[in-house]
């Protein structure tokens, strides 16, 4: 029994960490993209080219996590 809690509590690390990078990597390319354009603004007028770059960005740090981990 305390191998699934213990288990449950390592899936729950590791998402927190997964949402963490996700946020510290919009963060680095809004700031990197800030004279150009706002990534918010571009998102919530329907800009598929940025979403589709902001998904490529969360799915390779997903990829390079999962390596890692």
């Amino acid at each position: 029994m305390d191998t699934i809690w213990f288990k449950l509590l390592e899936i729950i690390i590791y998402v927190v960490i997964g949402i963490v990078f996700c946020f510290i990597g919009y963060k680095l390319i809004e700031f990197k993209f800030r004279k150009s354009f706002k990534l918010t603004e571009e998102v919530d007028n329907n800009n598929k080219a940025v979403g589709i770059m902001l998904g490529g960005m969360f799915v390779a740090i997903g990829i390079v996590m999962s390596g890692v981990l």
